[in-house]
């Protein structure tokens, strides 16, 4: 009978990690086709696409995270209102 290392379940584990990954190449390619997009898109689709984005990350955000980035945002308004960026 032969022994192996790992079992089912921990080789499953360690699959399940290795596909959650991202390929760097693939982000650099996705990132240029992004770009080359939002070249051919006026203002006001720009601004539609980003609202569905704002709205997506708002929804999967707890509210304590919720609250942590709005502490962040007025401490960056009072800097900037102050002059010290």
């Amino acid at each position: 009978m032969a022994v192996f290392p790992f079992t089912r379940l921990s080789l499953s584990k360690i699959m399940l990690g290795m596909s959650l990954k991202k390929n760097p190449h693939a982000q650099a390619l996705g990132r240029l086709g992004g770009k080359a997009r939002a070249e051919s898109l006026s203002d006001a689709e720009i601004a539609r696409i980003a609202r569905k984005g704002g709205k997506a990350r708002a929804a999967k955000l707890t509210a304590a995270e919720r609250s942590r980035i709005a502490k962040l945002a007025v401490a960056a308004r009072e800097r900037k209102r102050r002059g010290k960026r």
